[in-house]
């Protein structure tokens, strides 16, 4: 396998990752424990399961976590619309981070696509 900090789509997860963050670094305290900490678990799952794919044995598993990674995307751009929506957070942050997050799960179905070719 390729290493994992040579992939765009990680970096890409990283800067979303890190987005994501400072987004609910402004979110109430009283959120700090709850819909921040959610937000913040998903994000960092998708650099991940990105990461740990790579260090998988085939193109399946690479694709698999890969998968995984988009799954955690998607829950993520939901936890920070749920936080706009109630008006916790800052508007333009968050529209930031969906945005990115959005061209990110594009690049990762790209990505399993491509991967699914090689296997037929």
């Amino acid at each position: 396998m390729q290493e994992y900090s040579n992939l765009r789509v990680w970096h890409s997860a990283m800067v979303v990752a890190r987005d994501a963050y400072q987004f609910t670094a402004d979110l109430p305290n009283e959120e700090r424990f709850e819909l921040s900490r959610q937000i913040r678990r998903s994000a960092v799952s998708v650099p991940s399961n990105i990461a740990e794919g790579c260090g998988r044995d085939s193109d399946r598993e690479f694709a698999r976590f890969l998968r995984i990674a988009y799954a955690s995307a998607c829950e993520m751009e939901t936890q920070v619309q749920l936080a706009d929506d109630l008006g916790l957070g800052e508007r333009e942050a968050a529209s930031q981070v969906i945005d990115e997050s959005r061209q990110l799960r594009a690049m990762l179905g790209a990505l399993i696509t491509r991967l699914a070719s090689k296997q037929d």
